[in-house]
């Protein structure tokens, strides 16, 4: 049963991943309740929702041809936060990051809520116009998308998305492909730091890779016919539920 709910979880996060972003409230909270201490949870959930990010870049290849190739540049900022996000995970004593735990999924939930607000606010035509203005300033966004994205992760490509609509972009297929791309650099760096650190419990990771896989190539398809609106629902009622179950335990 453990295994099996693992993999369902994987199989949801890689799907919620691919179009929106956000799966990782489904996943991280899955290993918590089943009694993965936060940390290894943390550390087990970037490497294996990885290679579903990792997919799902595959399956938006067309539309990364026609991207603007500058905006590749943010390769760098996001492996150098990613990695840097890591080595701080790894210095935070368990007993504080369990603390810090609850608001992180809370901050991560409001993200994933406040997602379609931000694109509507910021996603304008005349941005396009000030793009190379505001690469700029991503770059040092996207840093710190990468810092907090290789520390707990979830919430980052909501984070990505909200920047590349600033930038001026508009095409959210486009975009997608994009925020997989860089959201795929920070947990690559992450998760190789997080092997040769020893805080992977593989058999869960395993099983979940498998999950996101699947869920990366062609849960998406499910997750469209379900609607998008069920999907938020979902991940805002499992991020909130869990949030204040974690509270409540403190």
């Amino acid at each position: 049963m453990h295994e099996l709910l693992v993999f369902v979880a994987a199989v949801i996060a890689g799907a919620i991943n691919s179009v929106a972003g956000g799966g990782l409230l489904v996943t991280f909270p899955t290993l918590i309740w089943l009694g993965v201490p936060s940390v290894t949870a943390n550390a087990t959930n970037t490497l294996a929702i990885w290679p579903g990010t990792l997919a799902s870049v595959w399956g938006y290849r067309r539309e990364l041809r026609g991207v603007d190739r500058r905006v590749f540049a943010l390769v760098v900022p996001s492996v150098v936060g990613g990695i840097t996000g890591a080595m701080l995970l790894r210095l935070t004593p368990p007993g504080v990051f369990d603390r810090l735990v609850p608001g992180l999924i809370l901050f991560a939930t409001c993200l994933f809520i406040a997602q379609e607000p931000l694109q509507r606010r910021f996603n304008l035509a005349a941005a396009h116009a000030a793009r190379s203005h505001w690469l700029s300033w991503t770059m040092l966004f996207q840093l710190a998308v990468g810092v907090y994205g290789g520390y707990f992760g979830a919430g980052i490509g909501i984070l990505m998305l909200a920047a590349l609509s600033l930038m001026g972009h508009t095409d959210i297929h486009q975009m997608n492909g994009l925020k997989n791309l860089l959201a795929t650099c920070i947990n690559a760096v992450a998760a190789v730091y997080f092997v040769f650190a020893g805080l992977v419990y593989w058999p869960d990771a395993l099983v979940m890779a498998v999950g996101a896989i699947a869920g990366g190539v062609g849960g998406a398809n499910m997750a469209r016919r379900v609607g998008p609106r069920a999907v938020r629902r979902i991940v805002v009622a499992v991020g909130f539920a869990m949030a204040l179950s974690l509270m409540l335990r403190l």
